[in-house]
C-alpha cells in the first residue's frame, strides 16, 4: 500500500488543517496579495490552449489562473477538501482527487499527454519520501515527448535539492533550467528555493543483482 503523504498525515492529526489552508489563501487574495507568481511563469512557457496538469493543485489558485488565461487545465490533489475549494473558487478546470503516487489520468478518461505539468506550493516536500521517485516517474509518463515539468519547493523541508534532482534523473526527467524563484532568478549554492524546469529523458533503471 502507498505510504500516505506528509500532508495527509498532517490532516489526520488535525482535521481542520485543510480548511485553515483554504481560508488562508482566500484571505491573502482578498487582501490583494499576489498569489499568482507561479502561474504567470507557467503561462509564459505555454502556447495558447496548452493542456496543463496542476499536480498537487490545492485549492486551485494556479490552475484557476491558467484556465482563465486560456489553457486547458486538469488539477489533481489527494485532499478532497482542497479539491472542493478549487471547484467552488475556480470553476472551469477539471479537478480530480487522486494521490500523485498513484497518478493515472487515463483511468478517469484523460488520455491526452500534457504539454506542461506544474507542481508548486512545496508539493514535493509534502510527499511521503518512499513515493518521491514514483511520483516523478508518473509525471514523466503523463508528459508529451517534448513536454516539460516545472517543480518548485523550499529548502529545509527534508528533501535536499541535490537528492530531488537525482530522483528526477532516475525517473527520466532531465533538468533544462534550474531557478531559485518563480520570477526567473538563477539557482545558486545559497538558494533557499528551487524551481526546476525538467524535460523527458530516459529513466535510469537500477541494476538488479541476483
Amino acid at each position: 500500500m502507498t505510504e500516505p503523504s506528509l500532508w495527509m498525515q498532517k490532516v489526520a492529526d488535525d482535521p481542520q488543517h485543510s480548511h485553515w489552508y483554504v481560508e488562508r489563501f482566500r484571505k491573502l487574495e482578498r487582501e490583494g496579495t499576489d498569489v499568482y507568481g507561479e502561474a504567470r511563469l507557467i503561462d509564459a512557457m505555454a502556447a495558447r490552449g496548452s493542456l496543463i496538469l496542476d499536480a498537487g493543485c490545492g485549492p486551485g489558485r494556479t490552475g484557476g489562473y491558467l484556465h482563465r488565461a486560456g489553457h486547458r487545465v486538469v488539477g489533481v490533489d489527494v485532499d478532497p477538501v482542497l479539491i472542493a475549494a478549487a471547484e467552488e473558487d475556480h470553476p472551469g478546470p477539471r479537478w480530480i482527487v487522486q494521490d500523485l503516487a498513484e497518478l493515472d489520468l487515463p483511468a478517469v478518461g484523460i488520455d491526452e499527454a500534457f504539454d506542461l505539468i506544474v507542481s508548486a506550493g512545496n508539493v514535493m516536500a509534502f510527499l511521503a519520501p518512499s513515493t518521491r521517485t514514483s511520483v516523478l516517474e508518473r509525471f514523466r509518463t503523463h508528459l508529451r515527448a517534448d513536454g516539460r515539468a516545472i517543480i518548485g519547493f523550499g529548502a529545509g523541508r527534508g528533501y535536499p535539492f541535490d537528492e530531488f534532482l537525482d530522483d528526477a534523473t532516475q525517473a527520466g526527467l532531465v533538468p533544462d533550467i534550474l531557478l531559485s524563484t518563480w520570477d526567473v532568478r538563477p539557482l545558486t549554492d545559497e538558494s533557499d528555493f528551487i524551481v526546476a524546469i525538467l524535460r523527458r529523458g530516459e529513466p535510469i533503471h537500477p541494476a538488479h543483482h541476483d
